[in-house]
């Protein structure tokens, strides 16, 4: 069988990056090798893949143990408990931040919300569980969130490619499905580049790129709670001398401070797009724009940049869907070179 050789402090990340490319073969038993630790796969990772897992992996076969048959998802865990028809209508993926785990739970499936919570529990082995109530909302990008089971604790320390981040699920927006999509912008800088991220969050974008370059982060954030984390994971992470956090509407921020960037990170997909002027402003000729977008195909965020940038001329350096948002619309991300 093909397996993944890593090392055994890369493990963690490594396995989530797998899950979520259906990479990971749940039939067999990882296998330790001193300091190494050797995944099994459904099949090999294409050159991309290799290449944001690191340098540091090997591509190998080898043989597996199978593993122990038990319960492998939280459909398992209700089987017994909740008619199949029902489980059928439960979503299999959730979010897991730190010790908190968050589901969507169909409001016809109601009355099973508890039920759920406390498989969702046993599956998880963490200690909190909330039910998503409302989607994201709002200029400072929160949502409603129910507790269901657990502990009733909404703060929490997230673990992402080596980088420690604090948070409040309640009152910041944080996504771990985006670990992957951090990671590719974090590996394309380079030493010595001024960054803004305008819309920052907690900072793990920020955070992630100071950890491994030399470079000066700008980190913007208009959420009083985001920016109480951001500084909190900046001092987590020792990147104060990295990074700078900054509280405010990003536009008035970047006119008042006249900064010019290296490189832009736009990651606001539902509303980015009325920032765009303010990102062709401040990139300097060359530099890079990390742009996103909830979008069915790639066409309408290149006429949106190409037109935000003209009359500069742009280079479109990648394009991909980093993940679903609803049937048929994606989170698109998109980098383009600003002359």
């Amino acid at each position: 069988m093909i397996g993944l050789k890593i090392p055994k402090n890369m493990a963690n990340d490594v396995r989530k990056i797998l899950l979520n490319h259906s990479l990971l073969n749940l039939d067999a038993r990882i296998k330790r090798d001193n300091d190494f630790v050797i995944f099994p796969l459904n099949e090999k990772p294409d050159q991309d893949m290799q290449e944001l897992i690191g340098q540091k992996c090997e591509i190998i076969e080898t043989a597996f143990e199978k593993q122990k048959k038990g319960p492998r998802s939280l459909k398992d865990y209700l089987k017994g408990k909740i008619d199949d028809e029902t489980i059928d209508e439960i979503r299999g993926s959730f979010d897991i931040i730190g010790d908190v785990v968050i589901l969507e739970i169909p409001d016809d499936l109601e009355d099973y919300k508890e039920l759920i919570g406390e498989a969702a529990l046993k599956f998880t082995k963490r200690k909190a569980i909330f039910r998503k109530t409302s989607e994201i909302k709002g200029i400072i990008r929160t949502r409603e969130l129910e507790h269901i089971a657990g502990e009733d604790i909404s703060e929490t320390v997230h673990q992402e490619f080596g980088c420690r981040l604090m948070l409040d699920v309640r009152n910041v927006y944080f996504s771990p499905r985006l670990a992957t999509e951090r990671k590719r912008v974090a590996d394309s800088v380079k030493g010595g580049e001024v960054i803004v991220d305008m819309f920052a969050g907690v900072a793990p974008f920020p955070v992630l790129i100071a950890k491994n370059h030399d470079v000066m982060v700008y980190a913007i954030d208009i959420n009083p709670e985001a920016y109480k984390y951001a500084e909190k994971n900046i001092e987590l992470n020792k990147v104060q001398d990295k990074v700078i956090p900054i509280l405010g509407d990003v536009r008035e921020v970047l006119e008042n401070k006249d900064i010019k960037a290296d490189r832009i990170i736009m990651n606001l997909p539902g509303s980015a797009y009325e920032f765009l002027d303010t990102a062709v402003q401040h990139i300097k000729p060359g530099g890079i724009i990390h742009y996103y977008e909830f979008s069915e195909s790639f066409e309408k965020p290149i006429a949106r940049l190409k037109e935000a940038a003209y009359p500069r001329k742009v280079e479109i350096l990648d394009k991909r869907k980093v993940r679903s948002r609803s049937p048929g619309k994606w989170h698109m991300g998109i980098d383009v070179r600003v002359f």
